[in-house]
């Protein structure tokens, strides 16, 4: 029998209606696919940990979201690429239709419970630099010309300025990043951050 953490039992009784038989089939599906993991709670969300941190679940007010740990190191094992403002490795889950057959995420768990038998690393992000955070002209430009949006945005801290200045510079095109310079001042404006649709309410 696999070990169940009552702590996960909880999080998914308090998880939306529509979240409930997501996380119940996400939590089989993985315990069926490797029996020896070991279920947590990481970030205040549900993980499962097999030699490590192998993957690991969270649900929102409107949609779950489900992802592995060396994500970057499944591709050949079938991972999707997900639309680059979504979380997790398969995107915004509404349903359990929207997640692949059960039988994929089995063989995406098992390509990962392989890497930590292995015990591969996934290189992290060097740490980020600490003090004022240098804004490129073109971001500068276009908050002077949304009064509300430079005002909130010169409150932010430090850290919620780097998220969207990061997010702007790593646009792949120009095209890309007037899209998110445009989306950025519009959320600028109403005081969110970077990531506000997955801060816990």
């Amino acid at each position: 029998m696999p070990s169940k953490d009552p702590r996960i039992d909880a999080y998914i009784a308090k998880a939306q209606p529509f979240a409930q038989p997501i996380l119940k089939h996400l939590r089989k599906t993985v315990h069926q696919a490797c029996p020896k993991l070991q279920e947590t709670i990481k970030w205040s969300h549900p993980a499962f940990d097999y030699k490590g941190i192998m993957c690991g679940m969270a649900s929102f007010k409107t949609h779950v979201t489900f992802g592995f740990w060396k994500g970057d190191l499944l591709q050949d094992a079938g991972l999707p690429k997900v639309e680059e403002q979504a979380m997790g490795n398969f995107g915004r889950i509404t349903s359990v239709k929207d997640l692949p057959p059960a039988r994929t995420i089995a063989k995406l768990v098992k390509a990962a419970a392989v890497l930590n038998d292995k015990g591969i690393k996934v290189e992290r992000a060097p740490a980020r630099p600490k003090g004022p955070v240098r804004v490129p002209e073109y971001f500068l430009e276009a908050l002077r010309h949304h009064k509300l949006a430079k005002t909130n945005f010169d409150a932010f801290s430090p850290s919620k300025q780097r998220d969207y200045v990061e997010w702007l510079t790593e646009a792949k095109s120009e095209a890309t990043r007037e899209k998110r310079m445009a989306t950025a001042i519009e959320w600028i404006a109403e005081g969110k951050a970077r990531n506000w649709k997955y801060e816990k309410c």
